[in-house]
């Protein structure tokens, strides 16, 4: 360890998101391989986008030039999108509700930066959720608070959450996060969970990330109107399909806003990103036409998977699908599910295992096809 690090960072392991590069090298060369392992859009951007973006970057953009710091004509097409996807009218959200970051890891840094820095905070999570909120926070040496979930139907428990935010002390939780719905369980928050949230005392911050709402069509962007302590997370990486291109936006009441706005790093956006994502929210039509498609396709598996004995599978509000082996004497949950995702991969499909239990992004039709298959096979291959 070097001298000049911080001692606690070496009992760290560095956030991989991609699969090594020899995944390729360990199936047959024929064998058509699957990403299915990152929540991505199976469908890139239609040609006629990336013409206007190749025209935008080539006529518009002066690559020797910084770009738009302040992102007022991205923010402005944001505001319009939220207030159309929230039903508001007369609009509510404007641009001073608005802040955009290079994908929302970076919002979520500014947030913990904004709030808990300094040893005046720590955050709660409940999990399994969205890893980066712990990842961050503790590579900024913020304390990480977890309760767990309900095994049946993944709501976060209440009780011990509660009991954290009461006992907390040294530091105090200062933010909630959840993500509605959540990931890798795919569950919108219920009833329950909402209230709690709502009675929530205003000097605790509540971060809700909705990056699969268009998915889910269920948004809680209203309740900001009243709730001050209140934030929404978004994406551009998932139905919008500029994963590539790392965009992500929070609306929040304006003071927030402000304040993230201090902790965010100059020109963090290339000028790219920002014309790809204007584009993709003036064609949002077009591009959002595919969400239908792939809740078709997200049935077809849920239905699939279900026919299976040896697997539970719970309903699903995003663009992916979560799923377990039944608990079975011969083998751990943990062993199996492993044992599974080591067998989808050697087969050519990519998929996430995760808190013993297997992610499954909704694909094309014919990516979710070789699923059914690969997986039939694979369940099949543990069971001799």
């Amino acid at each position: 360890m070097l001298p000049f690090i911080r001692s606690d960072l070496a009992q760290f392991t560095a956030y991989k998101p991609h699969p090594s590069s020899d995944t390729a090298q360990n199936v047959q060369a024929s064998t058509q391989i699957d990403r299915l392992d990152t929540n991505e859009s199976p469908y890139d951007l239609p040609p006629e986008l990336k013409e206007k973006l190749a025209w935008t970057y080539q006529q518009l953009i002066e690559t020797n030039r910084y770009p738009d710091g302040g992102h007022e004509t991205l923010k402005s097409a944001i505001a319009e999108y939220v207030n159309e996807s929230a039903h508001l009218w007369p609009s509510v959200f404007t641009p001073s509700h608005i802040s955009v970051g290079l994908g929302s890891d970076e919002l979520i840094r500014s947030i913990l930066i904004t709030s808990c820095l300094g040893g005046e905070g720590s955050i709660l999570v409940a999990q399994p959720t969205f890893s980066m909120y712990a990842i961050l926070a503790k590579t900024l040496g913020i304390p990480v608070v977890t309760v767990g979930r309900n095994e049946a139907n993944f709501e976060i428990d209440l009780q011990a959450a509660q009991l954290a935010i009461e006992q907390t002390q040294h530091p105090p939780i200062r933010v909630v996060f959840v993500v509605h719905p959540n990931s890798p369980t795919a569950n919108p928050l219920t009833i329950a969970e909402l209230a709690w949230l709502k009675n929530l005392p205003e000097h605790i911050l509540v971060v809700i990330d909705e990056a699969y709402f268009e998915f889910s069509q269920d948004t809680l962007v209203s309740e900001l109107q009243q709730r001050p302590n209140w934030a929404v997370l978004r994406t551009f990486s998932k139905a919008f399909r500029l994963a590539a291109l790392r965009v992500g936006y929070c609306v929040a009441h304006p003071e927030f806003i402000a304040i993230l706005e201090k902790a965010r790093l100059p020109y963090n956006l290339p000028s790219f990103s920002l014309a790809a994502a204007t584009v993709a929210l003036q064609n949002r039509t077009v591009l959002l036409e595919s969400i239908a498609q792939t809740l078709t396709e997200r049935a077809k598996l849920i239905q699939a998977f279900s026919q299976h004995s040896a697997l539970q599978v719970w309903e699903s509000a995003t663009n992916f699908v979560y799923l377990r082996l039944k608990p079975n004497n011969s083998h751990s949950q943990d062993a199996a599910a492993k044992n599974l995702h080591q067998n989808l991969k050697a087969a050519g499909t990519l998929v996430r295992e995760i808190n013993g239990g297997l992610r499954i992004t909704v694909g094309t039709p014919e990516e979710n096809a070789r699923t059914r298959n690969r997986l039939q096979a694979a369940l099949l291959c543990l069971n001799k």
